[in-house]
């Protein structure tokens, strides 16, 4: 079902190491441990012909037999528990509670879409009379194999298995992962454990696959048999993938983030103890890598917020990034907000440790790893403006403070952000004369508002969206997570006349697949 990809030892720093590899580092401390090879083009050709012949038998599988598939992709990860989590924290270095905590997460969300598949409703399928002896019928069909990309930050949450894998296969589609190259490795073991649990299942050859390389994603990305792309990242990496799908129409629905706002409101400033520790502890968890890390924090003057999140900084410990790159890149871009906060003539930068925007030269060899300080800088309403460097996403533990004097004008530094993922607004509870209007303007250029909580916790739910306007995502209208993730994967059809031949299963008139339908316009459930 997939190839199994064996790893290969090469000392760090090795000249002679091949580059027809990704090397495998501990962020810990910038060492090399293994490497693993890139597919090759006769290889990925072979796995895409694999997927294309499986694609029309997942698709005519019932909902409820993928549900067991993913349940058996569950089951495994659980049961390799130990073993997963110790690679991924020898490639993350993000820390065994925080990696349990999202294996396990993973294995329920597996679960949760195999139940949304099976429900049925996503197929949107209903038939009815248009006039005489005429029919007309309608449903949703699986696109076909998908590519996913994954992503460094959440190496179980959207990596080889994950929301967007679990979501396609839910939906009935074959998919083929490019992994990571944060987390090879790993990538290669949960490959293996993945393919093995669909075999076991009974789950057609060609349904799931992994490649690694960057050429092997760019022939997933041009291959006429991918149908559609995931991809959970960069906004330079996902535009680049949009851009190259484009030439053969196919969606690409990349997840990349931008700034994150938070408004406190004048109400709410009261708790400002608790809102600076919250805040903190927010925008440092994952050591800020998160894409619903929140980056810009709008508090009342006066409050004494920005002071309390410095107190907090100074508790706060560093922390390793996910590969040398983003460490460079958190720290080049420490210089950059330092310099338009000094430029706007603030001065109110603030970190756990005072040379914390040190030179950017730490290489993956570095004593340190890649262990970055927090940092939080105070900036100005009128500083927020189109084209400011403030108000460009950077990557990491720091985020912005703004103390505003009048509300109304803080909203409207709000519609200059670009859209975003998710908001939070903090309120004085029901009765905030002013949080009703803060959650509408919101709702204008964000997916997700949380009110009186912080961003970060994401739930795999019926009425979870993640996703928003563009450059939050590619696509405002779709979700990476929760029942809504599967409507990525399919697209509808319909029929004239049918006769039961053409129809899928779950609109014959006995309704093997017990699915949700709407017969005649009227909505029929499954009989229980």
């Amino acid at each position: 079902m997939s190839e199994t990809l064996a790893t290969t030892v090469t000392p760090a720093g090795d000249p002679a190491a091949d580059p027809a590899a990704d090397p495998s580092y501990d962020p810990r401390t910038g060492a090399q441990h293994g490497s693993v090879p890139h597919t090759t083009p006769e290889h990925v050709a072979a796995i895409l012909r694999r997927a294309q012949s499986a694609a029309s038998v997942i698709a005519g599988t019932s909902p409820a037999t993928r549900q067991g598939w993913l349940t058996a992709i569950a089951d495994s990860l659980r049961t390799h528990e130990d073993e997963l989590v110790r690679l991924a924290g020898e490639e993350t270095g993000l820390g065994a509670d925080r990696l349990h905590g999202e294996l396990a997460k993973c294995a329920t969300s597996t679960v949760f879409y195999g139940a949304v598949a099976a429900e049925g409703s996503y197929l949107g399928a209903g038939t009815e009379g248009i006039g005489g002896d005429s029919t007309l019928s309608r449903w949703n069909i699986p696109l076909g194999p998908v590519a996913v990309f994954g992503a460094s930050n959440f190496p179980f949450g959207f990596g080889v298995i994950g929301h967007d894998v679990a979501s396609a296969l839910g939906a009935g589609c074959p998919v083929i992962v490019k992994a990571h190259p944060a987390h090879p490795r790993l990538s290669v073991r949960l490959a293996e454990l993945v393919s093995d649990a669909l075999e076991r299942a009974g789950a057609p050859v060609g349904s799931y696959a992994l490649v690694v390389g960057f050429d092997a994603g760019l022939q997933l990305v041009d291959a006429a048999e991918i149908t559609a792309i995931a991809f959970t990242g960069s906004q330079g990496g996902g535009m680049a993938l949009v851009q190259r799908a484009a030439a053969r129409g196919v969606p690409v629905f990349a997840e990349m983030g931008t700034v994150n706002p938070v408004f406190v409101t004048t109400d709410a400033a009261a708790d400002s103890a608790q809102i600076a520790a919250g805040f903190v502890g927010s925008f440092t968890l994952g050591a800020g890598q998160f894409c619903t890390k929140p980056g810009l924090l709008f508090a009342p003057a006066g409050a004494g917020i920005f002071d309390a999140v410095r107190a907090e900084l100074r508790q706060a410990p560093s922390a390793p990034l996910l590969t040398a790159g983003i460490a460079r890149g958190y720290r080049a871009g420490l210089t950059g907000l330092a310099e338009a906060a000094a430029a706007a003539g603030n001065a109110g930068a603030d970190s756990a440790e005072a040379d914390s925007a040190e030179a950017d030269s730490a290489e993956p060899d570095s004593a340190d790893g890649y262990a970055v300080d927090p940092q939080a800088f105070l900036v100005r309403l009128e500083d927020l403006h189109p084209g400011s460097r403030l108000l460009e996403e950077c990557f990491g533990p720091v985020a912005l403070v703004c103390e505003y004097e009048d509300a109304a004008a803080a909203l409207d530094a709000l519609t200059r952000l670009q859209p975003s993922l998710v908001a939070s607004v903090f309120t004085g509870g029901p009765d905030d004369p002013e949080s009703a209007g803060v959650v509408g303007r919101l709702l204008g250029q964000v997916g997700r508002v949380a009110l009186n909580a912080w961003p970060t916790g994401v739930a795999t739910s019926w009425s979870m969206q993640h996703g928003g306007p563009w450059p939050a995502t590619s696509r405002s209208e779709a979700t990476s997570v929760g029942a809504g993730a599967l409507d990525r994967f399919v697209r509808p059809v319909a029929v004239q006349n049918a006769d039961p031949a053409h129809l899928p299963a779950g609109l014959h008139p006995d309704n093997p697949w017990r699915i949700p339908r709407r017969i005649d316009g009227k909505l029929t459930l499954p009989a229980s």
